[in-house]
């Protein structure tokens, strides 16, 4: 005989209640074995302390140390495809060359340059639409082009009043000649004025205004451990035998060889670390965004308006802005550059400025960016 269901219904709920209090006391038992365990491991002499942790977090890796001690850089002469691949065209006298347009030049927008240079053209695109890739990063003492109310006579720095020709901030390099200057700097802001402990580069200075180049090529070691060389030279022709390169025409060479030009005052301040400048002009936000393009020659302080670059006609894509950037992210710069598997030691310091060029030894092939498009200042 079956019991009356309101009977088989409170032992139900009796079972029910009782299962529910067995688990609920042995989970809370589980707990506390638990959080016991925990405390008791934590205060075992086996964990480590909070000394221990804090070295370990602080422990940093030498990476320059580890490559010079890498089967992969044992041999950097032998396995440098490029190295010694420059092809020597010596300075020669303007008046000897024909039409042979001259660097860094006037990029003011509306300037034109007075030698006619025909149907030669500046390349336009992005480099690497181009298939060039930079072969090689360095920079000059103040500004070798010129950008009215950007670098200019009227820019300062930490030395106005000091001779055109002067020393980098050491003593381990020569006299070198200055550029012009940036209108940033403010002697009465720390971050023109605070010195940098610099690790990497030689010879630099907060507050100072350099133009850093990055010479491309087509015929570089592109997307290799061989892409960066110094001398540049030997980047730009490392895949251009002599035989090839005297084949070439006049716009062939400005088609595959360029220079990214951009002007930076150095600052104490990390809000303006950039991490990657090795890889060629910095385009964001207003940066790379007002560019000169024209035609021209090699550069450096060994040229002027009498004795000029034979390296040309090269394109050349330079920004008329000048930016602060901060010293760190130059320290960051001369680092990567001591990564390379070729010894760019040569370039961790600023190179002299070669002399503004003339109006009769700048193209007149100007392009400029507006309204979205390159215009022909000719046009």
């Amino acid at each position: 005989m079956c019991p009356p269901a309101d009977t088989i219904k409170k032992d139900n709920t009796s079972t029910l209640k009782a299962l529910v209090a067995f688990f609920g006391l042995t989970t809370v038992g589980l707990l506390a074995a638990t959080i016991a365990l925990a405390v008791q491991n934590g205060n075992s002499s086996d964990a480590p302390s909070s000394s221990s942790s804090s070295a370990q977090a602080t422990t940093s890796v030498d990476y320059l140390q580890l490559k010079s001690s890498s089967s992969f850089f044992s041999t950097p002469n032998k396995d440098n495809v490029c190295a010694g691949a420059k092809l020597a065209l010596d300075n020669k006298l303007c008046a000897d060359l024909e039409v042979a347009p001259q660097a860094g030049a006037n990029i003011t927008k509306g300037y034109i340059g007075g030698m006619d240079v025909g149907d030669i053209e500046p390349n336009t695109k992005a480099y690497f639409q181009s298939s060039m890739c930079p072969v090689n990063v360095h920079w000059h003492l103040g500004a070798e082009h010129y950008s009215v109310g950007e670098f200019d006579e009227n820019g300062h720095g930490p030395h106005d009043g000091d001779a055109h020709v002067r020393h980098l901030a050491t003593e381990e390099h020569a006299e070198v000649q200055d550029g012009y200057r940036c209108h940033h700097y403010d002697a009465n802001d720390a971050k023109f004025t605070t010195p940098y402990n610099w690790q990497h580069c030689v010879g630099m200075e907060v507050g100072e205004t350099y133009e850093v180049h990055w010479p491309h090529s087509a015929a570089g070691a592109c997307g290799t451990v061989n892409q960066y060389q110094t001398p540049f030279y030997d980047g730009v022709f490392c895949n251009l035998p002599l035989e090839t390169f005297q084949t070439l025409g006049a716009q062939d060479i400005a088609s595959a060889v360029g220079v990214h030009g951009q002007v930076f005052t150095i600052v104490n301040d990390e809000s303006y670390f950039y991490p990657d400048m090795i890889r060629g002009m910095i385009v964001d936000k207003e940066m790379g965004r007002d560019v000169s393009y024209y035609t021209g020659s090699t550069t450096g302080e060994t040229r002027n308006n009498t004795m000029c670059s034979q390296y040309t006609p090269i394109t050349w894509q330079v920004d008329r802005k000048c930016h602060m950037i901060s010293a760190s992210s130059f320290d960051k710069l001369c680092y990567d550059m001591k990564m390379q598997r070729d010894d760019m030691s040569d370039d961790l310091h600023a190179h002299g400025s070669r002399e503004l060029v003339s109006d009769e030894l700048a193209a007149n092939n100007q392009y400029y960016v507006g309204n979205r498009m390159k215009k022909n200042l000719r046009v």
